[in-house]
Order: structure tokens, then sequence, then C-alpha cells
């Protein structure tokens, strides 16, 4: 069956952005990615061919030939041209294994074999004798722990036939990111360029912290003491823990800045920061603080249901 218009397949029309692209893959490939439809070859199918879309669209040479119509929507040059050089593409000839990190997609040399037979049976009677072809981009998924993905970590794939891949996630990556590894896909033909390898990030959610954009922000409990008299306490940050300082007569959302300790600075992007929010927690309350908050006299100034009651 001939690939579809990768336009079609993104939902998109001709002259999309980069940006309208890229946000259509990304919400696509989350609806449809294998590892959350396990068992539906229908889902499985249809995450092949968006990666394949995509790859052809975010590729900006291959993007443009393909509006030019030298190639057509697997990568494939038009058969009418005398010098044919096709693309033989991940999303055509690999099989996904579902799973998190250390897994991904594998093809065997059968696998491998189709691919070629296929598109010597299509280039008959317009193809060079000895063609060059570029190899398959192979497709990937990566479960990286949250502060990995906000300080950078070198974590290692394994590929197919047991072989691994040592891949350096920057600091600050996404969820959904999808890093593009140049030479690390399948071989070429008659020494044809090697594909690549397209791996896409899953960012495992932290127990307390949670990002915004390059900042980082999570709630601390603080002692009734601490929020009255205010003081020193030790707080946790992506880079490790630190000592500030509650001011006196803090509430439960009060919010604390910690400069530069959200994602780190890199690629000239500044550094973010780190928001606290305070949670008052009472704790157990013995007999003075009791009796001293049953002799102590109500100050209706102080009701903190105001304006939600129509009280005065």
């Amino acid at each position: 069956m001939a690939a579809r218009d990768p336009y079609e397949v993104l939902g998109l029309k001709p002259g999309a952005s980069d940006k309208d692209i890229r946000g259509a893959y990304r919400k696509l490939a989350k609806k449809h990615h294998p590892d959350l439809n396990p068992g539906n070859k229908s889902a499985e199918e249809r995450f092949k061919e968006l990666s394949g879309a995509n790859d052809l669209l975010s590729d900006p040479d291959r993007r443009a030939r393909y509006d030019r119509g030298e190639i057509d929507a697997s990568g494939q040059e038009r058969p009418q041209r005398p010098s044919w050089q096709g693309h033989a593409e991940g999303p055509q000839g690999t099989r996904y294994r579902p799973g998190g990190a250390g897994n991904g997609a594998t093809v065997d040399e059968q696998d491998i074999g189709d691919i070629f037979a296929e598109l010597f049976r299509r280039g008959e009677g317009s193809a060079q004798p000895n063609m060059r072809m570029r190899g398959g981009d192979l497709q990937y998924t990566l479960a990286v722990d949250f502060l990995d993905a906000i300080n950078g970590a070198t974590q290692r794939l394994t590929l197919p036939q047991g072989k691994h891949l040592d891949v350096r996630v920057p600091p600050g990556i996404e969820d959904g990111q999808v890093m593009r590894l140049k030479g690390q896909g399948q071989p070429g033909l008659n020494g044809g360029p090697t594909g690549d390898a397209l791996i896409e990030i899953h960012v495992t959610p932290h127990p307390f912290f949670r990002r915004d954009g390059r900042d980082i922000r999570f709630e601390v409990p603080v002692t009734l003491a601490e929020a009255v008299l205010g003081g020193k306490i030790t707080v946790p940050t992506p880079s490790g823990n630190l000592s500030v300082t509650i001011p006196h007569h803090s509430d439960t959302g009060a919010q604390l800045r910690l400069r530069g300790k959200g994602v780190p600075a890199h690629a000239g992007q500044p550094a973010g920061d780190a928001y606290v929010t305070l949670k008052v927690v009472i704790g157990a309350v013995d007999d003075k603080l009791e009796g001293f908050l049953r002799d102590r006299a109500p100050d209706p100034a102080g009701n903190p249901r105001r304006g939600m009651t129509g009280d005065a």
C-alpha cells in the first residue's frame, strides 16, 4: 500500500510551519504510542505512519523535495526520474517492541531484505543497477528520570542484536521530545548513508517536584511554630538540599523564590528558578496549645472565610 500524504497523516495542510508539524506529531504520537495501547495493532501501525510522516516533514531538504514532487510520501524518488535514489524509511521497515528504557525498534535481516527487494522491484525499468540508498531510521523510546531530565545524564540504550548505545541526555530535555542520533540507524545500500536513530524521551514524574517551563515548583510542609516564629529549614532542590529562611508569621500558600535552582543554564539559556510553596501542618497538639487556643479571645478580623460566606 502506498504511503499516505504526510500532511494528511498529521492533519496539516501544505505550508504548515515547523512548529505546527512538531506540535501535531507530539499530540498524535502520544495518543497512539504502543506503550499506551498494548496489543493494539492499529495503534502500532498508526504510530509508525505518524513517525514516517514526521521524519519526512521535519527534514527541510526532504520536505522541499517532496513539495516539488521529486520524491513520494515514502521518501522514494519518482520513477520517471533518470537518476533514482530512494530512501528506506524506518516506519515502513521497523517492528516496534513496546517498553521503557532500553527497549526500542528492532529490524532483523529478513525485514531489511524485504525492504531492499521491494525498493528494487519498484525501481525496475528506471533505476540504475548500482543505486545508492539511504538506510532506514529506527524508532526508540527512552524513559528518563525526572532529575536526570533536569540536570542531564548519560543513559544506555539497548539496540538490536544486543548492541548498546550510550545516549547523552542534555539538561532540560522535555517529555515527548525526540532526539536524533545521526548514523545510528540501518546501514545504507551500495555506499548510501546510514539512517538515524530517533529517540522519543519519556520523563517519569517526580513525587513532589513539578516542572513549569524552566522553573521548578514544589510544596514544603512547615510546623505551626516554624510558620509563626520563622527560622531556617532545609528544603530539597533538583541540585541538592538547600537551607532557606522562613519569614515569621508565614501562612499556607506563602511562596519562596530560589534563584537559579530550577533547570540549569545550558545552550545559551539562563537557569530557571525554584518556587517553594509553604504548607502549614499542625501536627500533634498538646494540652497547653489546646488550652491556649480555647482561652484566647477570637479575633473577628482573622476569619479566614470572610468573603465566602458573607460574614462580616
